[in-house]
C-alpha cells in the first residue's frame, strides 16, 4: 500500500537542505546549448540552481538530496544529446581529472578528423570554380555532379554529427546552432538537388554553400576547443603536484613500502626525505625537516616542521627527514580544496555572459519562426497582393513566371541560409587569434575573449605582494659586524660553510661572497636552524638565534636589540659566531622589481585603484607598501582568504588580481581578470588570463591596452555580425521585393552568409595594423 505523506510530518521546501555537485558535460558547441543545459537541469524539482560553463565543459548544481537524485539528472542530460556523468570526488584528485583528459583528448580529435575532412572536401570544391577566375578548366572537377559528391560526401561524413545532433535538440525543444547550421545546410542541398534533378524549375545549384558552411562551422570549434583545453589545464597542473606514490613506513621508520597515493587511509605513518612532495594532509611525529610552503602561504622563506605540527599536499621538503601520520585524503586534503575552489570560480559566470547565453538560445526560434512567417505571408498574401514578384527575368532576358509555392518556398530557405551564425561565430575567435599573436610579439599573453570585455571595466588591480611586486628570492641586504671581522671577512667565513647547504638562505649567502672560499672541516647541519664547521681551528656557527642558543653563544643586550631593530623592519636574520662568540650579522630581503614603481604609478595615473595583497607578515607588507606608495594593505591572508577579499572588492568594483604562485591561483581565477607573470608557478600561469611573459610588470599597462584594442575590435565584428543579420533577414525574407524587385535568392544569400565571415575574419587582421600604428 502507498501513503501519501500528511502535512504534519511533510518537510516545508524552506528547511530542506542543499547540497552542489558538480558535472561533466559534453556535447555543448554554443552558448544556446549552454542555455538548454542550464534549463534543463533547472526544470527539475529539487534543483534550486545550475550554473553551466561552456569552456571547461562544467556544470555546479545545487539540488535537494530529499526531493532527486544527481545521477537521474545525469542520465536527463546524457538522454537530450548532453552526456554527463558525475565529478567523482571520492577518489584521489589525480584519479578523478583522468576522465575528463580522456574526454577532451577524444573531443580534440574528434573536432580536428572533422575539420580535416571538411577542409579538404572544400579545397576539392574551391578548385572546381578556378576557371571563373580566367584559369584554366580542369576536366571532372567543374562538372554539377562532382559537386553534387562533394556536397553529399560532407553531409554524410564531418557533417553527419552535427545534423544529428540539431535534429535531437530540436526534437528535445531545445534548438542551438547546430540546429540552424542542419536546416540551412540540408535546405540549401536539398533545393540544389532539386534544381539539379529539375531543371524547369529555374533554379541555380549551390551545392558548395553545404561544404563552405561546414569548413567555418568545424575551424570555430576547433578553436574553442583549445581554449576549453586552456581553461582546463590550470586544474591540471594543481593535480600534478600530488606526487602519484607515497612511502608507508612503521613506527620506528625501518620499514619502507611504496604505494599508490590513493591507496594511503587516515591515520597511516608516511616517511619523507629531501626533496619529496608531500602526498597528503598529515601531523608530524617525528624528525625536522625545512618545507617550501610557499604553495599555500606565498612565503619566500621555508619553514621548519618538528613533532605536532600539520604538513600539507603539494608542499615540498628541502632539508631533513620526517615521519607523520596523515590526517586528511583524497579529496580532503588542502591541494584538493584548492582544486575546487578554482573550479567553483571559473565555473561563475559574468552577467554579460549570462544574457548572451539566454539571447543565443533564442536565436534559432527567432530565424525558424521568421523563415515560417516569410513563407506563409507570401504564399497566402504576398504573391496576392503583389502579383509582379510571380515574374522573373532570367539570364537571357526572359520573363518567366514562378508560382506561389515555389517563391514562398525559396524565400524561406533564403532566410534560413542567410541566417547562420558563421561571422557570429567567428566574431571572437578570429579576433583573439590575431590579438594573442600581437600579444605574443610584445611579450604579453592573452588567454580568451571573455576577459577583453570586463578589462574596460576595471577599477581595482591587487598585487600579490612575493614573487609579483617582489622579485620572490631572498639576497643579502647588509652585513654587520659586531667585531674587529671586516662585513667582507664576515661574508666570507659564512659563505664558507653554508656553500655546502642547499636551503635558500645559504644559497643566497654564498651568491653574495666575493671572496674565496675557505676551507671547511667538521661541517655539522640540522634543518631549520643553521650549520656548524671548523675554519683554520676555530668554530664557525651560522643559523638562527635558537641555533646560537644550542652551541651557548653568548648574546649581550646591544646585540639583542640590533636583531629586533633589524628584524621590524622586515628581514631575516642570520647569526654568525665564532668560538661561541657573536661576531656579526647578516640581513637577508626580497627586493622590489625593477619596473614595480613606475608601473604602479602608471596605473594609479590611469585612476586605478591598487591593492597589496599578501600571505607575507605585517611589517614586511607594510615596507612594500610604502616604497610604491600604496595604501590599501591586506597581510597575512591564506588562500581561501585571498578569494574571499576579492570576491568583497568585486561587490562594488571590478578587480584584477595579478599574481606569481599556486596560493594565488584561487584569486586569480576568482577575480574578473587574472594576471601572471611568465616566471610565476605553472598554475598561476594556467589560470591567469593575462600572462607577461618578459616578467615586466610595465607590461601590464600594455596588456590593458592591447585587451581594450582587441575588445574593440571583438564589439565591431559582433555589431558588423548582429548588424549583417538585422538587414540579411529581412531582405531575404522579401521586405525590399515589392518595391525594387529585389529577392536574396539561395545563391545569393549563401553568398552573403560567406561574405559575411570573410569580412569579420579580414576586420580581425586589421587589427594588427591599427594597434601597431
Amino acid at each position: 500500500m502507498v501513503t501519501t505523506p500528511t502535512a504534519a510530518n511533510s518537510v516545508p521546501n524552506n528547511l530542506l537542505q542543499t547540497q552542489t555537485i558538480a558535472l561533466d558535460v559534453t556535447g555543448m558547441k554554443c552558448a544556446g546549448c549552454v542555455g538548454a543545459v542550464e534549463r534543463q537541469l533547472k526544470n527539475n524539482p529539487g534543483v534550486k540552481s545550475a550554473c553551466v560553463n561552456l569552456f571547461t565543459g562544467v556544470a555546479a548544481v545545487e539540488y535537494e538530496p530529499e526531493t532527486i537524485d544527481p545521477q537521474q539528472l545525469a542520465q536527463k542530460l546524457t538522454k537530450t544529446g548532453f552526456p554527463s556523468q558525475i565529478r567523482d570526488s571520492d577518489r584521489s584528485i589525480t584519479q578523478a581529472n583522468e576522465r575528463s583528459q580522456e574526454r577532451r583528448k577524444q573531443a580534440h580529435q574528434q573536432n580536428l578528423q572533422q575539420l580535416v575532412l571538411a577542409g579538404t572536401l572544400l579545397l576539392f570544391s574551391s578548385i572546381g570554380h578556378l576557371h571563373h577566375l580566367g584559369l584554366p578548366q580542369i576536366p571532372g572537377l567543374s562538372n554539377i555532379w562532382f559537386h553534387w559528391g562533394l556536397a553529399t560526401l560532407a553531409l554524410l561524413f564531418p557533417g553527419r554529427n552535427l545534423l544529428l545532433d540539431g535534429a535531437r535538440s530540436l526534437y528535445y525543444g531545445m534548438p542551438n546552432m547546430n540546429t540552424l547550421v542542419g536546416l540551412g545546410t540540408l535546405s540549401a542541398y536539398i533545393t540544389s538537388c532539386l534544381a539539379l534533378w529539375f531543371p524547369n524549375l529555374g533554379w541555380e545549384c549551390f551545392f558548395d554553400e553545404p561544404v563552405m558552411l561546414l569548413g567555418f562551422i568545424f575551424l570555430g570549434r576547433t578553436l574553442e576547443g583549445k581554449a576549453r583545453d586552456r581553461a582546463s589545464t590550470a586544474i591540471e597542473k594543481l593535480v600534478a603536484l600530488q606526487p602519484a606514490i607515497a612511502r608507508l613506513t612503521d613506527k620506528a621508520g625501518l620499514v619502507e613500502i611504496k604505494l599508490p597515493v590513493e591507496q594511503v587511509k587516515v591515520g597511516e605513518r608516511l616517511k619523507l626525505l629531501a626533496g619529496d612532495t608531500v602526498p597528503v594532509d598529515g601531523v608530524v611525529l617525528q624528525g625536522e625537516a625545512a618545507i617550501d610552503e610557499s604553495m599555500l602561504t606565498g612565503e619566500s622563506a621555508t619553514v621548519t616542521k618538528i613533532a605536532g605540527e600539520s604538513i600539507y599536499t603539494g608542499t615540498v621538503v628541502q632539508q631533513g627527514n620526517l615521519i607523520f601520520q596523515v590526517t586528511q585524503t583524497g579529496s580532503e586534503t588542502t591541494l584538493a580544496k584548492i582544486v575546487k575552489l578554482v573550479e567553483s570560480a571559473q565555473t561563475r559566470k559574468a552577467p554579460v555572459q549570462q544574457l548572451a547565453d539566454t539571447i543565443a538560445g533564442y536565436f534559432a526560434y527567432g530565424v525558424m519562426t521568421i523563415a515560417v512567417l516569410a513563407f506563409g505571408f507570401w504564399y497566402f498574401w504576398g504573391t496576392q497582393i503583389w502579383t509582379q514578384v510571380l515574374e522573373v527575368e532570367s539570364h537571357g532576358g526572359m520573363v518567366m513566371t514562378t508560382t506561389p509555392l515555389l517563391l514562398s518556398l525559396k524565400i524561406a530557405i533564403a532566410v534560413l541560409v542567410v541566417a547562420c551564425p558563421c561571422a557570429l561565430g567567428l566574431a571572437t575567435p578570429t579576433a583573439i587569434l590575431v590579438g594573442t599573436s600581437i600579444g605574443a610579439e610584445k611579450g604579453i599573453l592573452i588567454k580568451g575573449g571573455d576577459i577583453l570585455e570586463r578589462v574596460q571595466k576595471l577599477d581595482t588591480i591587487v598585487f600579490d605582494k612575493t614573487g609579483t611586486l617582489t622579485v620572490g628570492k631572498l639576497a643579502v641586504t647588509e652585513t654587520l659586524s659586531l667585531g674587529e671581522l671586516d662585513p667582507v671577512n664576515i661574508l666570507q667565513l659564512a659563505a664558507s660553510l653554508e656553500t655546502q647547504s642547499n636551503h635558500p638562505l645559504a644559497k643566497a649567502i654564498s651568491q653574495a661572497n666575493q671572496q674565496e672560499l675557505l676551507p671547511v672541516t667538521e661541517v655539522t647541519e640540522q634543518a631549520g636552524y643553521g650549520m656548524a664547521g671548523k675554519v683554520d681551528n676555530s668554530t664557525i656557527i651560522v643559523g638562527n638565534y635558537s641555533w646560537l642558543q644550542q652551541h651557548q653563544v653568548a648574546l649581550n643586550s646591544l646585540d639583542l636589540n640590533s636583531a629586533q631593530e633589524l628584524t621590524k623592519s622586515s628581514k631575516n636574520l642570520v647569526y654568525i659566531a665564532q668560538d661561541r662568540e657573536l661576531i656579526g650579522i647578516i640581513t637577508l630581503a626580497d627586493h622590489l622589481r625593477e619596473q614595480a614603481k613606475s608601473a604602479v604609478n602608471r596605473l594609479q595615473q590611469m585612476g586605478l585603484n591598487i591593492v597589496l595583497l599578501s600571505g607575507d607578515r605585517k611589517a614586511v607588507a607594510q615596507q612594500v607598501a610604502q616604497a610604491l606608495d600604496i595604501t590599501q594593505i591586506y597581510s597575512e591572508v591564506k588562500p581561501e582568504t585571498k578569494a574571499e577579499i576579492i570576491t568583497q572588492l568585486q561587490q562594488s568594483q571590478t578587480v584584477a588580481m595579478v599574481g606569481d604562485g599556486i596560493n594565488d591561483a584561487v584569486a586569480l581565477a576568482q577575480a574578473d581578470i587574472g594576471i601572471s607573470l611568465q616566471g610565476s608557478t605553472d598554475v598561476a600561469i594556467e589560470t591567469a588570463d593575462l600572462v607577461l611573459m618578459q616578467n615586466s610588470l610595465a607590461e601590464i599597462v600594455t596588456a590593458i591596452e592591447l585587451s581594450q584594442a582587441v575588445t574593440d575590435k571583438i564589439k565591431q565584428n559582433l555589431f558588423w555580425a548582429l548588424g549583417y543579420n538585422a538587414i540579411a533577414i529581412p531582405l531575404a525574407a522579401g521586405v525590399a521585393l515589392p518595391a525594387t524587385g529585389l529577392l536574396l535568392s539561395p545563391v545569393l544569400a549563401a553568398l552573403a552568409m560567406a561574405s559575411s565571415s570573410l569580412i569579420v575574419a579580414l576586420n580581425s587582421l586589421l587589427l594588427h595594423q591599427q594597434f601597431t600604428d
